[in-house]
């Protein structure tokens, strides 16, 4: 429970109005960090995280060759673009659960078929903290990153596995 500093009555942790007066609450929700580690999180920009080139395929390009190029350069995505714009993701978890077993029947295919389309995206401006809660409720192992508006790079979970080991190590 959370009191309310202008009425005093008890709230429920996370509530964004007071029940009694109605006055806002939200600056009392929000986490201080306590550690070096969570002020990097919360303070650093994605940029930090030096995003990777992403690979880009055409919307038409035949499932069986992205499958190659992804192992071909061992990366576990890429961005399809059509027109300069960033149209959809495709993963080795959609390889897993959109393709699995039946890869023959869908090497021909567009791999427009099996990408997710209108992928989640970040700038790289936004803070690393950002890019860790949106990876954690999607279920996202890799989140395209725009500069700009422009697509720019590509980061996983590893990314920011590596980001935090280096900070713990050096705390």
């Amino acid at each position: 429970m959370i009191a309310c500093p202008f009425c005093g009555s008890e709230n429920t942790e996370g509530s964004d109005l007071c029940d009694d007066c109605q006055h806002s609450l939200t600056d009392l929700s929000i986490p201080q960090p306590t550690t070096p580690v969570e002020r990097g999180l919360l303070k650093d920009r994605i940029r930090a995280l030096e995003p990777k080139a992403p690979c880009t395929v055409p919307a038409d390009m035949p499932v069986g060759e992205v499958l190659k190029r992804m192992v071909a350069e061992s990366i576990g995505c890429v961005m399809i673009v059509e027109d300069g714009q960033l149209r959809g993701i495709f993963s080795e978890r959609d390889a897993l659960t959109k393709i699995n077993a039946e890869v023959g029947q869908f090497v021909d295919r567009p791999i427009s078929s099996v990408m997710t389309p209108d992928p989640i995206t970040l700038e790289a401006k936004d803070r690393i903290a950002f890019a860790l809660h949106k990876m954690h409720v999607g279920g996202y192992r890799h989140l395209p990153i725009l500069t700009k508006g422009e697509l720019s790079g590509v980061i996983s979970i590893r990314d920011i596995l590596n980001y935090l080991s280096e900070r713990v190590a050096a705390s």
